[in-house]
């Protein structure tokens, strides 16, 4: 009898301890979104200021903020070395582009709507920026290698800016500089016809002269949003 009712106790102060553990778990989480409240820097959202308190207090890196025209948190690191391969057949990586700032964007030229806009908005930046724009070279990397060829990105490209610099390359190397940047694509297809479009991420990123990722913007920021934290960035060079 004595062994059953101990046998009844046990459970009981498990669940007392996991209902413990809950509590301390929400009033520790309720802390950390108080002080990404407080904390978080100008133009910074506090879900992205939240992240940045846990990727710090853990030792750990956060995903890539939603945060537009701001500096990223420290910790935080997006870019890095890729291969590829631009309009005119060659291949490059991250050091043929080492030395300059870049506004680079993914996407695939088969968009009919998103990637033209930003893509406009990447130029209509520069425009803004006036002569200090010209230190700046626009970069397209397509998601969507089966049918981005250099030949396709060349003609593309060209439609938008005479430096702006198309680059694809096998589905390894598009994958390669996608978890770089830490962008998402997906094939999306139609159940009634063959044919398929691509589900991306749409982040605008300024690349410093390092290949390190200095700053992002979500889609539809505006030109002159983006040409005045691009030329901030420029005079911190």
């Amino acid at each position: 009898m004595r062994f059953a009712r101990r046998a009844a106790y046990v459970p009981r102060i498990m669940l007392r301890a996991v209902r413990l553990v809950a509590v301390l778990l929400v009033v520790l989480l309720g802390a950390v979104w108080g002080v990404a409240w407080f904390g978080r820097a100008p133009g910074e959202s506090v879900s992205d200021a939240f992240l940045r308190q846990v990727a710090a207090w853990t030792g750990g890196d956060m995903p890539a903020p939603s945060a537009g025209g701001v500096q990223l948190a420290q910790g935080v690191s997006l870019g890095g070395p890729f291969t590829l391969v631009d309009q005119t057949g060659r291949t490059v990586t991250e050091r043929d582009f080492a030395g300059r700032p870049l506004l680079v964007y993914f996407g695939f030229t088969y968009c009919p709507d998103v990637c033209p806009t930003e893509l406009g908005t990447i130029v209509a930046a520069l425009d803004a920026m006036g002569p200090a724009g010209e230190r700046v070279t626009p970069v397209f990397i397509s998601i969507d290698p089966e049918r981005d060829t250099p030949a396709a990105m060349a003609d593309y490209v060209s439609r938008f800016h005479p430096r702006m610099i198309g680059l694809t390359g096998s589905a390894e190397q598009v994958a390669q500089a996608a978890r770089a940047y830490r962008v998402y694509y997906a094939k999306a297809r139609s159940r009634d016809t063959t044919e398929y479009t691509m589900d991306h991420s749409s982040f605008i990123y300024l690349v410093g002269p390092d290949g390190r990722v200095r700053s992002l913007f979500r889609p539809e920021t505006t030109p002159e949003a983006i040409a005045a934290a691009v030329s901030a960035q420029l005079r911190a060079l």
